[in-house]
């Protein structure tokens, strides 16, 4: 471990202590005592791992010293300690290199999700019914709440744009993978030769983002209503509760008609353009600290096919990492979903330790 980790570290437990003693001085103020206890509590494990890994220092050093005695049987076990020290000290090197890993702000934020059908006409905007299912799945299964924000429906089951909310906590840190053009392969009920067709869909991945955060001018929105559509196109309200908002600065445009009142519609719109502005600001953020690297995972764009449903084979093939299952129904119900989600998680870090390794080897070089 290098001396500038080592030196966060000491940095990190004398914060620790500082606010130890603070929250023993706190007195009456409950609200300081829960702000100061719930940092605490983040920085218990860093803290932890790190007198472990001094711990494991101080025995390494005092078994090679013993190697340089004479008593043949102290040498022995100086080895065997040495040989049950060198993986320790690895594993916590890597535990301690994980945690000092920055966190991404929005990993325990909701999630708002784009699903729209792309290449394929029905048979894409059937797979985006399929996607939305199964994502309602894992949902339910980490016992998460969805609500439909906006909705495009065709006639037979599909939809040619879904937008949902998923509440829970730590919903994007999970679901920030599903982000980029799904693909599938398969015989469209439609299709009277029986052959295979190839499909896409779209999907966005947002976190959810309160006024504070990103403060919209009224001056900046267009907002046009009109009545809410069913699906074939047919107006199913008579008063004009539809809303659609057109940020005027980006051009980025959002409707909703699934509510009944002009004023939910609206709130929901707002809540997804926020949404969007944000995601803006963030990978424009991201390509000014780190311009030059693209992680192993992906870069997130939309435009990237990520992952292939092959119906026929069975088959679910995540391109990403280049893993495959040959459950695709088990898959859609969303119970092997976090096999892929995991793997992808662990190439994430592991590619942010190796851009850390290299930005030290450069600092120490230069």
């Amino acid at each position: 471990m290098s001396s500038d980790m080592l030196d966060k570290l000491v940095g990190i437990e004398q914060h620790y202590e500082e606010i130890n003693r603070l929250f023993m001085e706190v007195g009456d103020d409950y609200q300081r005592a829960a702000e100061l206890n719930k940092e605490r509590i983040d920085l218990e494990p860093i803290v932890s791992r790190a007198r472990e890994y001094r711990q494991a220092i101080d025995r390494m050093e005092e078994a090679r010293s013993l190697l340089e005695g004479e008593d043949i049987e102290l040498r022995m076990l100086a080895e065997a300690e040495i040989l049950d020290l060198e993986p320790q000290l690895d594993r916590l090197e890597r535990e301690i290199k994980s945690m000092l890993l920055p966190k991404d702000p929005r990993d325990e934020r909701n999630v708002i999700m784009e699903i729209r059908a792309g290449t394929g006409g029905d048979e894409a905007a059937i797979f985006a019914a399929d996607l939305f299912r199964l994502y309602s799945h894992y949902a339910e299964a980490r016992k998460w709440v969805i609500e439909i924000l906006s909705s495009n429906e065709i006639g037979i089951g599909g939809f040619k744009e879904i937008i949902f909310l998923v509440k829970g906590k730590g919903a994007y840190s999970r679901l920030k993978y599903e982000s980029g053009v799904h693909r599938v392969q398969r015989v469209p009920v439609t299709e009277s030769q029986g052959r295979i067709h190839t499909s896409t869909a779209t999907v966005a991945v947002l976190a959810e983002v309160d006024e504070v955060e990103i403060n919209i001018p009224e001056t900046d929105i267009r907002m046009d209503v009109y009545r809410s559509a069913g699906a074939g196109g047919q107006n199913v309200q008579k008063n004009a509760t539809a809303v659609r908002i057109t940020h005027i600065p980006t051009g980025i445009v959002v409707a909703c008609q699934d509510e009944r009142s002009q004023l939910q519609n609206r709130l929901r719109a707002m809540s997804i353009l926020r949404a969007r502005l944000y995601e803006i600001e963030e990978d424009r953020l991201h390509a000014e600290i780190d311009e030059n690297r693209r992680s192993q995972v992906g870069t997130g764009e939309r435009s990237e096919k990520i992952r292939t449903y092959n119906y026929p084979q069975s088959r679910v093939t995540e391109h990403r990492i280049n893993v495959s299952t040959y459950n695709l129904t088990g898959f859609m119900t969303g119970a092997l979903l976090d096999d892929f989600i995991d793997e992808l998680a662990t190439r994430d870090e592991a590619d942010r330790l190796s851009a850390i390794g290299e930005e030290t080897v450069a600092e120490s070089s230069g």
